[in-house]
This record gives C-alpha cells, structure tokens and sequence, in this order.
C-alpha cells in the first residue's frame, strides 16, 4: 500500500516535471515491480505487456475509427453539418451558436476525438461568428464545450478503451453514451439562451442563414448514413465494433472521395496524423498497464476496497469523492491518460457498493453506469482550468483570442455539465434506459 502511494506521488511529481506521462508510468511501474518483484519478473511484464498490447485485436479497433475520423475531416463534412445546423436553429439569438454546438455534436459522432472537434469546428464556425458581431467568449466557449462530445458520443475512443480496461460490452457503452450526449446538447443550448439573455451584447438578435449548397446536403446525408451504418451494424448483430471501425474507415475514405476532397497529400497527412495518434495512444496504455501492475501487486485497489467497506461510506459520497479526484486530475492530465491511470483503481471498488437502486443492481450496469460518469466528468476537465485540453487547442488555432476569454466563454457550459452530471448521478435509469431498451 506504501509503495504504491509514494509512486503515485513520484509519478505526478515527473508530470508536473513536464515528463511525458507514458514514459513517467512506464518509468515508476517498472520501478515499484522491480522494488517488489525483481528485475529478472519487471523486464518479462514489460515485455509481455508491450506485445500484447502491440497485437491485441481488441485495440485494432482505435486506429480505424481515428483514420475514420480524420478522413471525414479532410473530406469537408463539417462545413455540411454546420449549415445544416445552423438553419435547423433558425432566427433565434445565439443561433451560431447553437448551431456550433449542434454541428460539433454530429461531427464528434462520427469523428469520436474531442480535440479533432474543436480543432476543426473553430475553423469553420469562428469566421461566420465573427462576421454577424458574436462576442469571442461565447463563440469560442461554444466550439471548446461543443468539442468535448466527441468522447461521449459513439463511437468514442474513450469508451472503448474504458471497456477493454473493465471487460465491459463496447457496444452497449456505445449505446449508454447517446442519451448522455443529446442531454449535453440540449442543456449546452439552453446554456446559450440563458447567456444571451442575461448579456444581450453577446449575440446579435436574429441569425443570418447562409445557403445550404447541394455538396453540403450530401454531406450531411453521407454523416448520417455512415453513423446510421456502424451502430444498425453494431446493435443488429451485423458486426462487430471492429469490424464495424473498419466498415467506417473504408465507407469514410468513399465519402472523402466522392466529397472531391481527396488529394494524394491529404490522403498521406490524415494517415499520418493517425499513424502518430495511434501510436500516441498504444504508448500511453502500454505505460498505464505497467503502472497498474505495479499497483495492483501493491495492493492499493484491494486496500480501498477493504477500507471503503469497513468504514461503510455511504456509495453516493464514495462517487462524489471519485468526482473530486478526475476534476483535480483534469487540471494535470488529459482524458486518455487520466482514464488508463484511474480506472482500474476505482472500478474494482465501485463494483462492490450498494447503491439502493434497482437500475445498478446487477455488475454490468454498475460498470456502464460508472463509464458514462467517468466520460462526462472527463469532459467537464476538458474545459475547466487551469489547463482545460480543448481550450489550449481553440487558444493555438485562434491566436488572437485570449486564455482567459475564452474560459469566460465556457463558463455556462461548463455549468451546464455540472448540472448534466448530478442528474446522471441522482438518476442512473437517463444512462442504462436505452441499453436496456436495446
């Protein structure tokens, strides 16, 4: 238990070090086994657990949906999905806005990285936010809280990852995610109006629609078939999730090219791109699996366990406190990182609480309903400060935006996920209805 907690302390001491934190976990995992175990059992873990994970099938699955994403990318849908949004919102003040926050939800849909969202959305919907008099607070806060849906989503890398982590049905994390994410919608909206309403001078009073031209419709119709394709797919028993990551790959490559936005050097830099992220990501959970063996052979997971149990912690108070503990990591860590770091950790403990509800009676909706948390309070961190991923990434692309403007502009949604997360707290039926609908 001891050892685990100083390299706990030793690893977020490298972090604040600025150490890449794959390399800070593969450095205090393989350190604390060696303490534990013996050089000769840490270079065989770290072996095996860098092959496996090398070439788990499982994992195939998150370099497809990545080239998938970043071939809708290049294909230019995005400017599709904001059109079309913006007329679905109409002449309502804040209507760009609006329909920022509802192009970024069917863009993740199909993207599944929030960064990717926020990145893309801003050069799309800055400019024509700008040009009708928005303030900078509330169109850049709108992309930034926009973009975090593209970890909740499906299909979301995240919870992938987080399934393989728990052993958990990706598809039904798949299906879990959708009503959270319309919730996020509908309440990031209604943090619009509120805002605009309090400070009329942030939107002007009616929205200017531009044309929505045959190229957008198509694109927006091809987004919609193709997530229409993967979860049918999916849901039907057609296939797998990934072979249903492939199907979307290769669909989203057709959609590229028939959207003539193709070319030999974008086709190279969107694989590329995806070359580097995936690699990114498999380094990453090589590090988090190294680390967690070494915390497991520590015995922090049964420790927390046997102490949440002997001091019979109300479950709700147990969950509050993991709360606490992912917003504070948010400040130091992205949502990857923070999920490979902490779930195994928590989600033995939350397997054992009783929560009193008929919806979490049984493990598997335990482990649902705990992913779904998990994510949304990740996309809380994504723009809280002081570090706020998605609003770094919005400060690189919009030089000319201050920090501290565009943390004023997420303000509102960032309440408004606050409020998203006590209602999926309070009521676990709004994540597990569909799943078990489905």
């Amino acid at each position: 238990m001891f050892e685990s907690l100083l390299g706990g302390a030793v690893l977020l001491t490298l972090i604040f070090l600025r150490v890449p934190i794959a390399f800070a976990m593969i450095a205090v995992g393989a350190v604390g086994f060696a303490y534990l175990r013996g050089w000769s059992a840490t270079w065989s873990m770290i072996s095996t657990t860098t092959f496996e994970t090398g070439l788990s099938y499982s994992l195939s699955v998150v370099p497809l949906f990545i080239i998938m994403g970043n071939l809708l990318t290049i294909s230019g849908v995005s400017h599709g999905l904001y059109a079309a949004a913006n007329r679905l919102t109409g002449g309502a003040r804040g209507g760009l806005a609006m329909a920022s926050i509802v192009a970024c939800g069917g863009f993740s849909a199909v993207c599944g990285s929030s960064l990717a969202t926020a990145a893309t959305m801003s050069k799309v919907a800055m400019p024509s936010m700008r040009k009708y008099g928005y303030a900078d607070s509330l169109a850049a806060g709108s992309i930034a809280a926009g973009g975090t849906l593209g970890i909740l989503i499906p299909p979301s890398v995240i919870l992938i990852i987080y399934g393989l982590i728990t052993e958990t049905d990706i598809g039904k994390l798949f299906i879990a995610g959708v009503i959270p994410g319309l919730l996020g919608v509908v309440l990031y909206l209604a943090a619009i109006y509120i805002a605009v309403l309090i400070k009329p001078e942030l939107a002007p009073k009616s929205n200017h629609t531009e044309p929505f031209t045959t190229r957008e419709k198509v694109g927006v119709g091809a987004v919609i078939g193709l997530f229409a394709l993967i979860m049918t797919g999916i849901y039907g028993g057609f296939f797998t999730p990934t072979e249903a990551a492939g199907i979307g790959a290769g669909v989203s490559f057709l959609i590229a090219l028939g959207m003539g936005g193709l070319t030999t050097q974008k086709l190279f830099n969107a694989t590329l791109d995806s070359v580097r992220t995936t690699a990114m990501i498999f380094i990453i959970i090589i590090g988090a699996e190294i680390f967690a063996n070494f915390v497991n052979f520590a015995g922090l997971p049964d420790y927390l366990l046997e102490w949440v149990l002997d001091m019979d912690i109300n479950a709700y108070l147990v969950i509050a406190l993991i709360v606490l503990i992912y917003i504070a990591l948010g400040c130091v860590l992205e949502s990857l990182s923070m999920i490979l770091l902490t779930v195994p950790v928590f989600y033995p403990v939350i397997m054992e609480l009783d929560f009193g509800v008929e919806a979490l009676s049984d493990p598997e909706s335990v482990l649902i309903w705990f992913a779904i948390i998990v994510v949304v309070v990740t996309e809380i961190s994504l723009i809280s400060p002081p570090v706020g991923m998605n609003v770094f990434i919005l400060r690189n692309v919009l030089r000319d935006v201050s920090l501290p403007t565009i943390f004023k502009g997420v303000l509102p949604f960032w309440t408004s996920d606050i409020v998203r997360l006590l209602i999926l707290i309070a009521v676990p039926s709004v994540t597990l209805w569909l799943v078990n609908a489905m």
